[in-house]
Formats: C-alpha cells, structure tokens, sequence
C-alpha cells in the first residue's frame, strides 16, 4: 500500500469516528433540533447575537440569502446550504447536555466503540493476524477524554485514528496486562463505526 493509499484510508477512518462522535452527540438531545431551513437560520442568527454578517460569513453565503431565509421569502435550500445549516445547528443544539454526557465519559461512563473493521496486532515475534472483526468495546474515560479531546482541537486524520486505535488496543488486547503492553495494533479498514455516551 502506497504513501497516498494509507493517507486516504487514514482519513475515511477519521471521517467514520468524526460522524459516529456526531451521531452519538445527536442521540443525546432531549429536544429535536430545527428541521426547516428557516427555523435553523433563526436559531443560528440568535446564536450569532442577531449578526448577519456574521451569520452568512460562517454558512459562506451572502447577507442576503441570510435575509431571505429568515423573512421567509426562501424555504428550499441548495444540497451544500441544506449540509452546512444541519451541522452548524447540531453542532450548537444543547450545548449543556453534550457538555454533561461529555464529562460523564471523561470522569466515569467512558464511551462504547461498536464497529466492524480489519483489527489485529504484532508483538515479540507472535502476532493474531489482521483480520476483520465485528466489535463492541467499552473505551475507558482516560481514552475517552483523548478521543474527545482530539475531537475538540480538530486533530489531524492520524491522530484522532491513533487514539481510538490506541482505546480499542488496551480494551481489547491489552486487557490481561503483561507482555501485552507492547502490541502494536493494526487498526484498519473500517466498513462502520458507532459511538455511544
């Protein structure tokens, strides 16, 4: 495998934990977030204490098309406008229950990976060959709060990929302590990943 084939392969990896840590976020509310274009520009312009500017710059459209939207005079967005309304006002909806079901994890609950994926591991010679598996693993808070923390800072595609690889590794492998400390884990091919808080 190439230089460029494991950078596109890190970087599917990275877009499958961003949107299962989305997905996971979204299972939190306690309240539907707006679904029409409408209601998401008003919640967002509310966020953006009333600036349009402000508000169009961060959609990447002009203060118009923000105008439009919340008079009413336009309802049906374009594909990339609909995409960028639904993250950016998931992405503020309910700020306190993420906020909780986020330290929860970092302090006690930890996060559960369930996914299926190419795993295995080389160690002193010995190995468990590479081969996809079906799992569902509960990640310790001390992983969770890297995993989450990389989330945070926008982390690199390698570096979000090696620490949910890393949590996967001490949860399953490296479970029984001993000589296991040294695996190194291949973590690889995911076909799906979900997270839960």
């Amino acid at each position: 495998m190439t230089d460029e084939e494991k950078a596109q392969q890190v970087a599917r990896t990275h877009a499958k934990i961003m949107d299962g840590l989305a997905r996971a976020e979204r299972a939190l509310f306690t309240r539907p977030a707006p679904k029409s274009a409408r209601a998401q520009m008003k919640f967002l312009h509310k966020r953006e204490r009333g600036s349009t500017k402000s508000l169009a710059e961060r959609l990447g459209v002009s203060r118009k098309t923000v105008q439009r939207y919340l008079s009413g005079a336009s309802a049906k967005p374009n594909k990339r406008l609909q995409e960028t309304l639904i993250h950016e006002t998931e992405s503020e909806w309910q700020p306190q229950v993420r906020a909780q079901a986020r330290q929860r994890a970092v302090s006690s609950g930890g996060l559960v990976i369930t996914f299926r994926a190419t795993l295995g591991f080389t160690a002193n010679g010995s190995s468990d060959d590479a081969r996809p598996r079906d799992l569902s693993i509960a990640v310790s808070p001390s992983h969770a709060a890297l995993i989450l923390a990389a989330q945070e800072e926008s982390a690199t595609d390698a570096d979000l990929h090696e620490a949910v690889a890393e949590a996967i590794a001490d949860a399953y492998f490296r479970q029984g302590g001993g000589g296991r400390a040294r695996l190194k884990v291949n973590f690889t091919d995911v076909e799906w990943l979900t997270i839960e808080f």
